[in-house]
C-alpha cells in the first residue's frame, strides 16, 4: 500500500530545480539527524511511496514538486565523514546511527506556499501545519495527499 510523505529540503542545499538537473533526477536524502524522521525512513518508507518535495528555511516555504521514494534504506555515509556538516562522531561502521533513501522527481509544480496551505481547512490535520512541527520528514495521509494534488493541479483530477 502506497504511503505519502512530506520531505523538507533547503533550496540552497538541494532545490527542486537541482533535483531536476541531477542524473536520473534522483538524489540521496542524506543528512537527516532526527531520530523520529530517521525512523520514518527506516521503518515505514517503501519504494514507490509519494513525496511532497518541500522547500524550507527560505523566503517562501512550500511544496515545490512531487517525487517518490526510489530506493530502499541504506546507511548514510555522511555520518562517517569528519568534513561533512552531517558528521556524527558517535556513529561507527559496525553501529551506524543514520540512514537514507533516494528520492526521484515525478514533476515540478507551482509553489504551494505554506501560507496557502494554512488557508485550506482540508489540510488542517497535516503534521506540517501543527504548532511546533519541525520534523524534516512527516507522514501525509491519503486524504491530505489528494487535497494537495487538487490544489496543485485541479485540472488533472
Amino acid at each position: 500500500m502506497t504511503q505519502y510523505w512530506l520531505m523538507k529540503s533547503e533550496p540552497d542545499e538541494c532545490s527542486i530545480d537541482d533535483l531536476a538537473r541531477l542524473p536520473q533526477q534522483t538524489v540521496p536524502w542524506t543528512g537527516v539527524r532526527n531520530y523520529q524522521a530517521r525512523n520514518f525512513m527506516r521503518d515505514a518508507m517503501r519504494v514507490g511511496d509519494g513525496v511532497l518535495f518541500y522547500h524550507s528555511s527560505c523566503s517562501e516555504p512550500g511544496v515545490a514538486g512531487l517525487a517518490e521514494v526510489a530506493s530502499g534504506v541504506t546507511v548514510d555515509e555522511t555520518q562517517f565523514d569528519a568534513h561533512s556538516p552531517y558528521y556524527d562522531p558517535k556513529a561507527s561502521r559496525d553501529k551506524p546511527r543514520w540512514v537514507h533513501v533516494h528520492v526521484k522527481l515525478r514533476r515540478q509544480t507551482r509553489l504551494l506556499s505554506l501560507r496557502e496551505m494554512r488557508s485550506h481547512p482540508e489540510l488542517a490535520s497535516m503534521v506540517l501545519l501543527k504548532p511546533g512541527s519541525r520534523l524534516s520528514i512527516t507522514p501525509v495521509s491519503p486524504e491530505e495527499w489528494q487535497a494537495v494534488l487538487a490544489l496543485l493541479e485541479p485540472e488533472k483530477l
